[in-house]
């Protein structure tokens, strides 16, 4: 498969609704959001045998069913998701959206990263290739598009019906493509599309750089209002009280990556994986306030 076109063919997705906390005084309801059918499907995509069990075993840290339906995803829609990385979320996502929606993954073109970087992301893009080909009966339509992350283009503008980004903003913050991102993310959206955002999230106060996995909430919500996003909604499913936030090697510290080895590896495991935030944005419609 030719790694320097834009766009590879491979299979299709999508999602629910649940409980969140609501920020804005005139959201859509969160039962118009989702229906019985839809629940239906993620439970089986969830559920589904084809899911590493690695992955699997990590439900309880991700909450998948709670995350996505919170979002709204559902199954007839085009959805994006920026970096799947090792295809988390895509084992998920694309049988979801198989029959009646559309999943497009969003990985760095190797070409326009630093030279440092270069092979783990061409050897990152072959290994989540290589999962897709696997399964054709699942992913057989799915599409994987590569952009550059300081000039990025998701596709063609108001394509796209949801996109989701897992645990992707800090990198971009490091990187200085937050404002690029966020921008090429509004543009793809429909009006009236999602954006569904989690991240490591930092105690209130500065925003910060990044560096240590960790973002203030207020950061990225005002990164996403700045390029033309409304909050829509806020959700405490992927919290973890017990993350203080002080680690060695940031974030990292924290399973699933433990980058201590098995130095204090116990008391890691006890915390668990990252405080995360889960928000969702709307893009508004023409004319809304």
């Amino acid at each position: 498969m030719n790694r320097k076109t834009n766009f590879f063919q491979l299979a299709v997705v999508s999602a629910a609704l649940a409980v969140a906390t609501i920020v804005h005084a005139d959201p859509q309801p969160l039962q118009a959001l989702s229906s019985p059918a839809d629940a239906a499907a993620l439970d089986r995509a969830i559920a589904g045998p084809w899911r590493n069990p690695n992955n699997t075993a990590r439900d309880k840290y991700r909450h998948p069913k709670e995350t996505l339906s919170f979002i709204g995803v559902k199954a007839n829609q085009t959805v994006i998701e920026i970096t799947p990385g090792a295809g988390w979320y895509t084992e998920i996502l694309a049988p979801l959206l198989r029959e009646h929606g559309h999943y497009i993954g969003i990985v760095d073109d190797p070409a326009s990263v630093k030279a440092e970087a270069r092979a783990e992301t061409d050897d990152r893009n072959t290994q989540l290739e290589a999962k897709l080909a696997m399964h054709p009966d699942l992913y057989a339509l799915t599409q994987l598009r590569q952009i550059d992350p300081m000039m990025p283009v998701l596709g063609p503008p108001s394509s796209a019906d949801a996109v989701l980004t897992f645990r992707n903003v800090h990198n971009w913050v490091m990187d200085g493509a937050q404002a690029a991102m966020f921008k090429a993310i509004f543009s793809v959206l429909k009006p009236g599309g999602v954006l569904g955002v989690t991240d490591h999230r930092a105690n209130p106060g500065p925003a910060t750089d990044g560096k240590q996995g960790y973002l203030t909430e207020q950061q990225v919500i005002d990164y996403a209002t700045a390029a033309g996003f409304k909050l829509d909604a806020k959700s405490e499913i992927n919290a973890n009280p017990k993350d203080t936030k002080d680690y060695p090697h940031g974030v990292w510290t924290l399973p699933p990556t433990l980058s201590q080895g098995e130095a204090n590896k116990a008391k890691y495991l006890a915390i668990g994986e990252s405080d995360r935030m889960t928000l969702r944005f709307v893009k508004p419609r023409a004319g809304a306030h």
